[in-house]
């Protein structure tokens, strides 16, 4: 499995707009300068991460983008999934259906644990963790460091 733009750029989105929060609602064109990411492809992601309740629009001549939940409530397996779709590792663990042999299949157990294991770690994992994981740092040293 692997992460698309559109995981990757959600998390950054998110983590931008935790980086900014106690200031004013952060513009499109503020996160695409922080982020360096195209205006168009953040205005396309930002609806689905507003569709999900996590960022909210704020109108007017100083308005703009804040989160909508706390980021100690914003899992990364929330965020990948909202971008992504289901996050699985193989094909057959969330669609046994598409696999002959998957009734028989002598690794379809291990998928699904490691599977399991791998959400849960995704789970685990808060926009607040990583945050907290470079207080120490200016915030463009931070949204380098992960550039996931």
């Amino acid at each position: 499995m692997k992460i698309s733009t559109k995981g990757r750029y959600g998390v950054r989105i998110l983590l931008d707009l935790a980086l900014h929060e106690k200031g004013e609602p952060r513009q499109l064109h503020d996160i695409s300068a922080s982020q360096q990411i195209s205006e168009k492809y953040i205005s396309r992601l930002i609806i689905a991460l507003r569709k999900a309740g996590m960022v909210r629009s704020i109108r007017g001549i100083h308005g703009g983008f804040q989160l909508a939940k706390k980021p100690s409530e914003l899992t990364l397996l929330e965020v990948l999934e909202v971008m992504e779709g289901p996050i699985s590792i193989v094909n057959c663990v969330k669609s046994p259906g598409k696999c002959k042999k998957s009734n028989q299949c002598a690794t379809r157990d291990i998928w699904s644990r490691l599977n399991s294991e791998f959400r849960e770690s995704l789970r685990k994992i808060t926009i607040q963790d990583i945050v907290v994981d470079g207080k120490n740092r200016n915030i463009e040293d931070i949204l380098l460091d992960y550039c996931i």
